[in-house]
């Protein structure tokens, strides 16, 4: 029997959930059903993750922590995971959410974020021994961590600390000696070039604060501090490896319903450009690669066309487009005329543009597969 079928077979098995089965039983079905799912979750659709994802997380609440721990284990190294259970055991009991908090790449820095605010030091401490640690993330750890998480984020030479978490380090570490030797003793700290640059930000704002008028908007401030962040964020333009990251936190997204504008915004606003990338992918329905061609070849007019038939406000749209990991970062330029290009287009016409593409696009495939296939 195919791995496929006994995920039918098992799926049958629902009425586990309904019935007075014994909790043997249901821990038996539980564990069973991430086991298949692990040998089988590189082959599985969207629909059949959907499905895995309902029932472990209904049978989730009615085992014990031995066998929550179990499938944490099983779902941790995935890559495609099914995001709401997964969301859920990160927030159980530290020996089930330990495994998913220290490994999981589908919990997303929101995701882990909510973790450190709301869950234990314990929770806290396994974030800060990820492999790959966001500022973002590393910021939350400082605010709310007590001395051991924090003392693992600076052990933890893989952590992104940047000068603003270094900042609240040494505030700390004034008061932490533990903190204050690792500190000293973490490599890749220019102590010399982070004075001077501190200095030197601080000389400019406060020259720019002396030029400043009763006019001073300091939402408009924030716009153009996220701007800037946005740019120093994707300088280094595409990265598979960010990507790969980035996908598979998309897709836990959506499989908890929560890829709306909201989540977009957010992308935007932290500078997630591969997020917006791969966020691209889920909501218009196409491969991978059919996003990562229109990067690699600075296709301007295929993203306008295809944000605009999704419904994109301008100011989203605008947002989108300068903070995906573009090969080479657009020009001023370039976002004033992608803008008016987005205006100008009707949201029927622009959907009717991206159908006719989706559909030559499936014609050609299945032409070139006949082909091969003909050839073979």
């Amino acid at each position: 029997m195919s791995e496929l079928d006994q995920g039918q077979r098992a799926f049958s098995s629902f009425r586990v959930l309904n019935g007075d089965e014994s909790l043997s039983e249901r821990e038996h079905l539980f564990r069973n059903m991430a086991e298949l799912f692990s040998y089988v979750s590189d082959r599985c659709d969207d629909e059949q993750v959907a499905q895995y994802d309902e029932v472990l997380c209904q049978l989730a609440e009615f085992v014990e922590v031995e066998a929550r721990a179990h499938v944490a284990r099983l779902l941790a190294p995935l890559d495609r995971a099914p995001g709401t259970v997964v969301l859920k055991l990160a927030n159980d009991d530290i020996e089930v959410a330990r495994p998913l908090l220290e490994f999981s790449n589908v919990l997303s820095d929101d995701d882990l974020i909510d973790i450190i605010t709301k869950q234990t030091e314990a929770h806290r401490e396994a974030i800060a021994g990820r492999a790959q640690l966001g500022d973002r993330v590393g910021e939350a750890i400082v605010e709310h961590g007590e001395s051991a998480s924090v003392v693992r984020l600076v052990r933890n030479a893989n952590a992104h600390i940047d000068t603003a978490i270094l900042e609240k380090l040494v505030a700390r570490a004034a008061n932490d000696r533990e903190i204050a030797a690792d500190l000293r003793s973490r490599p890749g700290i220019d102590w010399a070039s982070l004075r001077k640059e501190i200095d030197n930000v601080a000389s400019k704002v406060l020259e720019t604060l002396g030029e400043m008028d009763r006019g001073f908007d300091p939402v408009a401030a924030g716009k153009v501090n996220a701007v800037v962040y946005n740019r120093m964020r994707n300088r280094a333009g595409f990265s598979a490896d960010e990507w790969k990251v980035a996908y598979n936190q998309v897709k836990g997204l959506s499989d908890r319903k929560q890829l709306d504008a909201r989540a977009l915004a957010r992308f935007a606003r932290f500078g997630y450009g591969h997020h917006c990338a791969a966020a691209l992918t889920v909501l218009l329905r196409v491969k991978p690669e059919v996003v990562v061609k229109w990067l690699a070849s600075q296709d301007y007019v295929a993203v306008t066309v295809a944000l605009r038939a999704a419904g994109m406000t301008p100011d989203l749209f605008e947002a989108m487009f300068a903070t995906l990991p573009w090969r080479d970062l657009p020009t001023d330029a370039d976002k004033r005329m992608v803008a008016s290009r987005f205006e100008a287009i009707d949201g029927d016409e622009a959907q009717g543009i991206f159908d006719l593409w989706r559909a030559h696009e499936f014609r050609k495939r299945a032409v070139t597969e006949a082909r091969e296939a003909a050839s073979a």
